[in-house]
């Protein structure tokens, strides 16, 4: 909450920060979390309002919120909140970033299904992240090598993982790093000793989701927060947004409109 003052206020010192597009076009960026939402709710946007062209590409959470900075983008998504360190570098470049919250998600790990494994806790996670268990066998399973699939650095679902499970300590080295949830899928769904983490929203039948400390990751306990490694996600405006964005923005926290898209996408509505 106070991280999310210290925004607000300096976006209230703001006034109309110019974006990356010109009239009638808008540029999103960031997090590949929540770019099926991003997807989904741009179309059905430009279907109501054909005079809009919005473009999107991901690159991941802390790519988003630079592009924000540098000015080559109106929205930036973001599957975790703004650094105090990204904060001051905006704020010296005369760019105050507000944050919208428009979903939530929770962090779920995935292996093949064929690994009978079924529960994890988050001990044994960060022991799998961190090097520290390196067979199956040593937490229930099968003997054979763990196999351990991370996202890349830049990612805001690896920095949630990073403070949730990890408490803070790096991946170990041997880890095999991608860069995108679906990334993550491909690479678990053909590796019958891998283990990787992805957004619930890119859940599908190739993988198989894990609980954890005995608790299934979905809409309730994301809610109810008794799923350990929960989180909402944002889009970040460069300032308080605009008309376009503003109306963009109304249609994705809208109940009947965009909330809608948000659950078909997979993820959790707000409402």
């Amino acid at each position: 909450m106070r991280r999310m003052g210290m925004v607000m206020l300096a976006a209230a010192l703001a006034v109309f920060t110019a974006g990356a597009a010109t009239a009638g076009n808008l540029v999103i960026k960031g997090s590949t979390t929540v770019l099926p939402i991003a997807q989904k709710t741009a179309e059905a946007f430009m279907k109501e309002n054909p005079e809009v062209r919005i473009s999107i590409s991901g690159g991941g959470s802390g790519n988003g919120i630079k592009a924000l900075i540098d000015g080559t983008c109106d929205l930036a998504n973001s599957s975790r909140f703004i650094k105090k360190s990204e904060i001051e570098l905006a704020v010296g470049r005369g760019v105050y970033p507000v944050p919208f919250r428009i979903a939530y998600d929770c962090i779920v790990p995935v292996v093949h299904p064929s690994n009978p494994i079924a529960n994890l806790t988050v001990d044994q996670l960060r022991a799998l992240y961190k090097g520290e268990i390196r067979n199956w066998k040593e937490v229930g399973g099968p003997d054979r090598e763990v196999v351990v699939i991370s996202r890349d650095t830049s990612s805001g679902t690896y920095e949630v993982w990073e403070e949730k499970v990890l408490q803070g300590q790096k991946v170990y080295p041997g880890a095999l790093l991608q860069a995108s949830n679906g990334a993550i899928v491909q690479t678990v769904a053909k590796n019958k000793n891998a283990i990787g983490y992805i957004g619930l929203g890119y859940l599908t039948a190739e993988v198989k989701m894990l609980s954890v400390n005995g608790v299934v990751g979905s809409e309730t306990t994301t809610l109810d927060g008794t799923f350990p490694i929960s989180r909402p996600l944002f889009m970040f405006t460069p300032g308080w947004p605009n008309e376009e964005v503003t109306r963009f923005l109304n249609f994705v926290l809208s109940p009947a409109k965009g909330q809608k898209l948000v659950r078909e996408s997979g993820f959790i509505p707000l409402y």
